[in-house]
């Protein structure tokens, strides 16, 4: 294998999780707390599902889309780290502890500019991934995402179904999870992968939306929409900004006991089937609750 092969193939394997929680107004529990906190299991809720999902799936890191008036009660709730579950449970080596991995999870907003106009749960996908190539790509070479992994946490399914998986999910090839035949493309919240190319056809699908202005004229015609047909793109569904994917050209990962969770009856359905399931939070393998320590601090200070 020559040298470009090398980097072509370490660069396959930055995966980098996107779980988008603003731009979720659609669906709404009428709980004081976001939707995405709901409990599945004692101590243990759907936005730490989800990033457990990342973890198995073999994420290198996971970025939570949420605003500022969530970001703070998520991030109290989940850390600044998960640890990757295949690494932190291999007992038989030489340093177990410190041959640990560590998946830094980022909290990002969505633009003031975006809000109430195009900031649906998809552009809240489109809007993560863009923000986390910029980052990554300014670092290294070596730290840009070469695909990016949606789990959505208004869904569940154990994620251990994943671990037999995790070199196809991180190889060149797109990949989409189905339950029972199910996918995004049918509204529902199963995760999948993209690319460059499938970025720049989702966004491509949010410019269709409308804006202020009735189309075909300009700001000089003074020819506005009525307030209802306004900044459309906020009401996209996932199955209409995510049709651009190629399923044909995918690995599909049909998975078992998949749930939506995005009403109360859907809610209650999962309530009652979770009985049979012996849902535990990993709370020593994957999710640590710790955060960074600030700068020159150490960990008795403060």
């Amino acid at each position: 294998m020559c040298s470009s092969d090398l980097e072509t193939h370490i660069e396959r394997k930055n995966l980098v999780g996107i779980i988008p929680v603003a731009g979720h107004d659609k669906y709404d529990f009428n709980q004081p707390w976001p939707d995405c906190m709901m409990p599945i299991a004692s101590g243990y809720s759907l936005i730490e599902s989800s990033v457990v999902e990342c973890a198995w799936a073999g994420c290198k890191s996971i970025w939570i889309v949420a605003n500022d008036n969530l970001a703070p009660i998520i991030r109290k709730k989940i850390g600044d780290w998960a640890f990757d579950p295949v690494w932190n449970n291999r007992n038989l080596e030489p340093n177990a502890i410190e041959a640990r991995r560590r998946l830094p999870i980022f909290y990002i907003p969505v633009p003031l500019k975006h809000r109430d106009k195009i900031d649906c749960l998809s552009w809240s996908v489109i809007h993560g991934a863009l923000t986390a190539f910029k980052l990554t790509s300014n670092l290294s070479r070596w730290t840009t995402p070469s695909k990016y992994y949606v789990s959505f946490p208004q869904s569940y399914f154990d994620p251990t179904q994943l671990r037999e998986h995790r070199k196809k999910i991180a190889g060149p090839n797109n990949f989409f999870l189905s339950s029972n035949g199910m996918t995004v493309k049918d509204d529902f919240f199963t995760s999948f992968t993209f690319g460059k190319d499938d970025w720049l056809e989702f966004r491509r699908v949010i410019r269709t939306g409308t804006g202020v202005k009735v189309p075909g004229t300009n700001y000089l015609d003074g020819i506005k929409l009525p307030p209802e047909e306004r900044w459309s793109a906020r009401w996209f569904s996932v199955s209409k900004v995510f049709d651009a994917l190629d399923f044909d050209n995918s690995l599909e990962i049909p998975v078992e006991d998949f749930y939506n969770i995005r009403s109360w009856e859907e809610y209650v359905v999962f309530l009652a089937a979770s009985r049979k399931m012996m849902i535990k939070r990993p709370t020593t393998s994957i999710l640590t609750g710790t955060s960074y320590n600030k700068v020159a601090e150490d960990k008795d200070e403060g």
